[in-house]
Parts: structure tokens; C-alpha cells; sequence
């Protein structure tokens, strides 16, 4: 059996296409340019290759610090926001973007209720972060609640980020194995090396 038609190398193939068509819509040093904010900084942007690259160190610093933003009350400002924190922090530009985007027209509403009524219950709890005015109580739970939530949501990401890597891994070693038994290279035909 020629190893293009093998399953293990079709299931590789499929998810190469997976990822390229959820990546398709997010910023990447191709497609900088179109974006309406990071539009104005794309030549500074591709110069800077730790905004495009996948090592776990960029990656990390975008989740977290990409998740505090995404539920933080400055709507509209995100991206912005989180443009400037990954040239600052040396991170992932697209895992920035990507996360801005959970933060939506339709789940705002749901979002900022859920992280002012955390905010207000740690408050609450501890006693700080109550304002001189009723007003600025509730733009402290905001806050408080944006930067909690925020951090919880990236410490899930993170496990599932090192859950799929080490999926990723297994995957690649059994494909690097299916290969070698083969004797096939990428890029090769599918006959093996005589």
C-alpha cells in the first residue's frame, strides 16, 4: 500500500486542512495588511517574527495575557490592546487575535454579567476594590472580574493547549514511523528508496 493512500497519512492530510481553514480568517504575516487596526502597524509587524511564531513560549504569553484582555470592559479597543501587549510581552499575534474575538456584539452581554457579578463577589469577599461611588464599585467588578475570568480561561486553554501538543506529538511520531517502514520522504514519490 503506497503511504499517501495509508489512513494514518490521510487523517494528517485532513488535518492539515482543518487547521489552515481556522487559521484562514485570523492575521498572519501574509495577510497583515487587511486587518483595520494592525493595518497601520503591518510593516513594524513583519519584522518582528516572534508575532508569527507557534513555540510554546510565544504562544503562551498570548494565551494569557489574550484571555485577561478578551474579558476586560474595553470592548473595541481589544485589538488594539492586543497588538501592542504582543510586540510588549513577545507574543503570538494570531493566538492574540483569535482570542479577542471571543469577546463578540453577541456575547458582551453574557460575558460582562458573568465578570461583574465575579468582580462583585470577590469584592465582596475581600472587602477591596470598593469604589467612593456606587459607579466605580461596578467598574472594579468589571475589572476584577475581567482580570479572575480572564485567568481561569487561560489556564483552561493552557491544558488544552499542552493536551493537544502532546496529541500533536504522538501523532507525528506514529506518521514518522508509518514513513520510515515505507521509506518515504516528504516530497518523494510513494515508491521507496532502492
Amino acid at each position: 500500500m503506497p503511504v499517501r493512500s495509508h489512513p494514518l497519512h490521510r487523517r494528517w492530510l485532513a488535518r492539515r486542512r482543518r487547521l489552515r481553514r481556522w487559521l484562514r480568517p485570523l492575521p498572519r504575516r501574509a495577510n497583515v495588511a487587511r486587518y483595520p487596526v494592525i493595518k497601520w502597524f503591518a510593516q513594524a509587524a513583519r519584522k518582528r517574527p516572534y508575532l508569527w511564531s507557534f513555540k510554546r513560549q510565544h504562544v503562551m504569553v498570548s494565551l494569557y495575557s489574550g484571555a485577561v484582555v478578551a474579558l476586560m470592559p474595553v470592548y473595541g479597543l481589544q485589538l488594539a490592546i492586543g497588538l501592542a501587549l504582543a510586540i510588549w510581552l513577545r507574543g503570538n499575534l494570531t493566538v492574540m487575535a483569535a482570542l479577542q474575538m471571543v469577546t463578540n456584539p453577541l456575547t458582551m452581554g453574557p460575558i460582562y454579567y458573568a465578570t461583574h457579578r465575579l468582580g462583585a463577589w470577590l469584592i465582596g469577599l475581600t472587602g477591596y476594590g470598593e469604589g467612593a461611588s456606587v459607579v466605580g464599585t461596578h467598574i472594579n467588578a468589571l475589572v476584577v472580574g475581567g482580570i479572575v475570568g480572564g485567568l481561569a480561561f487561560a489556564l483552561l486553554l493552557d491544558l488544552g493547549w499542552r493536551l493537544l501538543a502532546w496529541e500533536s506529538r504522538r501523532f507525528r511520531t506514529q506518521l514518522a514511523a508509518l514513513h520510515e517502514h515505507f521509506g518515504y520522504r516528504h516530497g518523494d514519490a510513494d515508491a521507496p528508496e532502492g
